[in-house]
């Protein structure tokens, strides 16, 4: 029974996710003006950054709206897209669940969860 359910609840979670799509590209906020110089040294902040994620995700969307409007890129890697996406996530973070921010660095790896987290230290790192 939960089986059925679950197949029946699939494609109204990702009829839902389009349509917070569709919203989120009409309001998307525009992104934070920066001099070239400032921009530059900014990104470089999150070289080493990977957001892994799912594109109908409610929670990928609010964090890609974060990223969007600190004017930042991330590479951004689909579960969906690349089957790897899904097995570097689950070994190297422990879980599938997204959205999850991966933080390479000189120190090691760290990996984030939670979309209130992950906005919170992109915002503070790009101030």
């Amino acid at each position: 029974m939960s089986t059925l359910l679950s197949l029946l609840l699939k494609p109204v979670r990702n009829g839902l996710g389009y349509v917070i799509i569709f919203f989120d590209w009409l309001s998307r906020p525009k992104p934070i003006q920066r001099s070239a110089a400032t921009q530059k040294s900014v990104q470089s902040r999150f070289d080493g950054h990977s957001l892994y994620q799912l594109t109908a995700c409610p929670f990928c969307v609010k964090t890609r709206r974060a990223i969007h409007s600190l004017a930042i890129e991330l590479e951004i890697r689909d579960l969906n897209k690349r089957k790897e996406n899904r097995a570097e996530l689950e070994t190297g973070g422990g879980r599938v669940k997204v959205p999850c921010l991966r933080i390479d660095s000189e120190s090691g790896t760290q990996w984030m969860y939670e979309s209130n987290d992950i906005i919170a230290y992109l915002r503070n790192r790009a101030a």
